[in-house]
């Protein structure tokens, strides 16, 4: 549908989006009732005009039947013969099977040039479950006013023009996939040249997750520069999540915090549904469209291999026992990862953007420091944000759990008309108080590999060091040099990974009271 203007556009999506925000799970208990009450919001809304309301029913028609598709419950996955290809469906709107059997008919049309691309790219097709969400191999003259936008961590970022678009519906009378107009999109460079198996494992399952749930960043396919280089094509949204704060946390409301933390959570859930895990989740790859947020990457864009006891993430969210190289990264991480970003979602600001990404910042983390809890954070989120972050991965919640109870947060703000309420001008005050000295941080944090040695087991700090701001230094002895900041201090090389000093390892207590490992240069 065309709108008339951006701000018809958002009014459209607020009250679409309302219409599921409001929707609570306890009452409306099945698909058909949570359609019909979708339904009915939405003719309600006096905010929209009757064409906008047509085209959000339909739109609600279409997830309907996705929902109805992806439904675990039997009762809900009512199945019918589909009079054009005579086998059994389940959707109503469009044939699921039908889809498959014309992606299956052009498999000899098209090639990326690689077997393993095209392997990948053609099981991703015979999991197609809606015509809107459909992997495709797209030629690279398809793209035109490419330009260069940033640099991803292992991956260099594009825009351009997608001539003739993306799939959007089935065509039932023709028996064909419908495409639409010209549209803006993203290109991320892959590094598929090294790949290991490992990699094109991964790839298969996050391009799967992407084929089946909306609420991961659309990818419509791949593409191959001239230079041999294989491509991402992605959806392009409005703003990551870190910007998003940063442009408008003055005037968010915690209605919309909490709303955007469980689209994050809900997001999540569905990848872990899918026995699958992040790995780096941080507010780079958070991405907002059509007022909701979506979760990027998926694994795609770090390296396509890495070191040997290496750590591949952006330093702030990547949970201790991964940063001590105990474990790999788990869904558990992938948990403490959500309750960073949920502190950051109730700051507006990165966590510990006052700190170098370096050593320091590590024995931080591992040590039990976690960002300063803002005033006024309500209870339920406040708990929920400090069981993800627990030092203990056995103790942080399960997604199922965490989805529930969010789930339950974000309706019960939705349906009170009182918590509009924003943060107070004395918490804005306090939060901001050092934000320009540590704006560098806050450009340049990205996802990275790090390898930092071996550390002690993680802890929860005693309630005095958890907020702590201290910087490991240590008054100086007269008889030594004391260094503190050094630790398996690690030059890397093309070669190998050569130490650069020795240490010999004391206690030494702190002004505090409190006792920090120090390390001298001998």
């Amino acid at each position: 549908m065309e709108f008339t203007n951006d701000a018809r556009k958002e009014l459209f999506w607020i009250a679409y989006n309302r219409a599921y925000g409001l929707t609570d799970f306890n009452i409306h208990n099945t698909l058909l009732k949570r359609h019909e009450f979708r339904k009915q919001t939405i003719l309600d809304d006096e905010t929209l005009t009757n064409d906008e309301k047509a085209h959000a029913i339909k739109l609600l028609n279409r997830d309907f039947d996705y929902d109805r598709i992806m439904s675990a419950e039997g009762s809900e996955r009512t199945t019918r013969i589909c009079e054009n290809c005579q086998e059994e469906c389940v959707a109503i709107t469009y044939c699921e099977c039908c889809i498959r059997n014309y992606l299956k008919s052009n498999f000899s049309n098209w090639t990326s040039g690689d077997n393993k691309i095209d392997d990948l790219i053609r099981k991703c097709q015979m999991e197609t479950v809606r015509p809107n969400k459909i992997i495709e191999w797209i030629p690279y003259d398809s793209l035109q006013n490419i330009q260069h936008f940033a640099e991803g961590g292992y991956s260099k970022i594009y825009t351009a023009d997608f001539i003739g678009g993306f799939y959007y519906d089935w065509d039932s009378d023709e028996k064909r996939l419908k495409k639409g107009s010209t549209c803006e999109v993203v290109l991320k460079s892959l590094n598929v040249e090294n790949a290991d198996r490992r990699w094109f494992k991964e790839s298969k399952s996050h391009l799967s997750i992407s084929v089946k749930w909306v609420d991961v960043v659309r990818c419509f396919g791949m593409t191959k520069n001239p230079s041999g280089t294989y491509m991402l094509v992605m959806d392009k949204m409005n703003i990551d999540l870190r910007n998003f704060l940063y442009q408008n946390h003055t005037k968010i409301t915690w209605k919309r915090r909490i709303s955007i933390a469980f689209d994050i959570v809900h997001a999540l859930h569905r990848i872990h549904s899918e026995n699958a895990i992040h790995r780096d989740l941080h507010s780079g790859n958070i991405l907002e469209l059509n007022e909701r947020f979506f979760i990027g990457d998926l694994g795609f864009c770090g390296p396509a291999s890495k070191p040997f006891n290496s750590v591949y993430g952006n330093l702030p969210y990547i949970a201790p026992e991964v940063l001590i190289a105990k474990e790999t990264t788990t869904f558990a991480s992938d948990i403490y990862s959500v309750g960073i970003l949920m502190w950051e979602i109730s700051s507006g600001r990165p966590p510990f953007n006052n700190c170098s990404h370096d050593y320091d910042l590590v024995m931080k983390i591992v040590n039990g420091s976690r960002p300063k809890i803002v005033s006024g954070t309500p209870l339920k989120y406040k708990e929920l944000m400090e069981q993800c972050w627990d030092a203990d991965p056995t103790k942080r919640p399960k997604i199922n759990f965490l989805k529930a109870e969010m789930e339950e947060l974000n309706t019960s703000w939705f349906y009170d008309e009182n918590q509009e309420q924003i943060i107070s001008d004395d918490d804005n005050k306090s939060i901001y108080s050092d934000y320009y000295e540590s704006r560098k941080y806050y450009t340049t944090s990205t996802s990275s590999i790090y390898q930092f040695g071996t550390y002690s087991e993680p802890k929860n700090a005693l309630e005095r060091e958890f907020h702590s701001n201290y910087s490991f230094n240590i008054p100086s002895s007269n008889s030594r040099n004391l260094v503190v900041k050094i630790f398996d201090y690690y030059e890397i090389t093309n070669e190998k990974i050569c130490p650069l000093c020795k240490l010999e390892h004391v206690n030494e207590e702190s002004l505090e009271g409190l006792i920090y490992d120090s390390y001298y240069l001998i």
